[in-house]
């Protein structure tokens, strides 16, 4: 990874009894998209109410840029930052919201209306400066906030859940543009969320927050397809989990006996002892029906249930006191509930988690 840009050491934020933020450690590096993601609650929003400066850590320190910023004001770290609900101000048109952080840092006149027209048509509004917020479409306000955001060129941008009002549509677009900015501009931009799609989709790394912890912070692929925890398995998409025991274990390579009595081949980045108890997560589009390689893990079991998706079948199999769930191609000839199939997915394509 490169150099760290935003630093937290040992951060830690309570209020009264309740711990939001546990001891907390973690690096940015300059010009990273990462998406802190994890149900509410879980400290994502504490922290990064304490990187803009509205929340003070009760333990541990904030630095960016090599200098620590714990103990100054919101309006003294050059940070924008993007909320929910916009925060535009009604009275004021399109640019004179946009124009407002300049305003407040004494920018000339001739360089705010420079810089605010560089804004407004880096979000697609230079035509809409006049008009005022109560004149705009959701998405439009959401524009610009972001404009007006970008428009004083801080060295970060916090965005606090700011695609959440949006319609499904509209905020897929959103998040194709935010992105697109990002990588224009270079952008170091701290994104908090809930919306697990919403993070694969924009993020370079993603940090999973937990009761005020971080369980684990990796790229998108990384995160979705070699989870370190149940936690983590389980709250990024779909997961089927089987029960284990490590029977043999070598670099990296291991075999789980289930519960069942079935055997798998299985992968982990972590040390396995044998015997050790263990869950296995295999994700519904890894696991194919009668198909396979015949080195794959395989499994009997009999359908249980067919649930038509649009996209895709969800098939839900029986297998020796096993429930799977498999995402199947809906173009494929399905099999029917009651038939007896063949369960087949390859080592790499299952994790062991803790």
């Amino acid at each position: 990874m490169r150099d760290a840009f935003i630093q937290f050491e040992k951060v830690s934020k309570s209020f009264g009894i309740m711990t939001v933020v546990d001891d907390l450690d973690l690096t940015i590096a300059r010009g990273e998209f990462v998406s802190m993601l994890g149900p509410s609650g879980s400290g994502k929003t504490t922290l990064l109410m304490m990187l803009a400066g509205f929340e003070g850590p009760s333990k541990g320190s904030i630095a960016v840029g090599g200098k620590r910023v714990d103990a100054l004001p919101p309006y003294k770290r050059n940070m924008g930052v993007v909320f929910q609900n916009y925060a535009l101000f009604p009275h004021m048109t399109v640019s004179e919201n946009v124009a407002f952080p300049l305003r407040m840092r004494g920018v000339s006149r001739a360089e705010t209306v420079e810089r605010v027209g560089r804004a407004l048509d880096m979000v697609q509004l230079a035509a809409f400066q006049d008009r005022r917020p109560i004149q705009l479409s959701g998405g439009q306000q959401q524009r610009v906030a972001l404009a007006r955001a970008l428009v004083f060129e801080p060295e970060v941008v916090l965005m606090d859940e700011p695609l959440g009002a949006l319609d499904k549509k509209l905020r897929e677009q959103m998040q194709l543009d935010i992105r697109d900015i990002h990588r224009r501009l270079g952008l170091t931009i701290v994104f908090v969320t809930h919306d697990q799609t919403e993070a694969l989709t924009m993020s370079d790394r993603i940090a999973i927050f937990n009761h005020g912890k971080i369980e684990q912070i990796d790229e998108p692929s990384e995160i979705y397809d070699r989870p370190r925890t149940q936690f983590v398995a389980q709250f990024i998409g779909e997961t089927n989990l089987l029960v284990g025991k490590v029977s043999r274990s070598g670099d990296g390579s291991f075999e789980v006996r289930l519960d069942g009595g079935q055997h798998l081949n299985v992968h982990s980045s972590q040390d396995m002892v044998n015997n050790k108890n263990v869950k296995v997560s295999v994700r519904p589009e890894r696991v194919e029906i009668n198909a396979g390689s015949p080195s794959a893990n395989r499994l009997k079991a009999t359908v249980s249930d067919i649930v038509y998706h649009g996209d895709h079948l969800q098939i839900r199999l029986a297998a020796q006191g096993l429930d799977l769930i498999v995402k199947a191609d809906r173009r494929a000839t399905p099999p029917q509930i009651g038939d007896e199939v063949t369960a087949s997915f390859a080592a790499e394509q299952c994790w062991i988690v803790a």
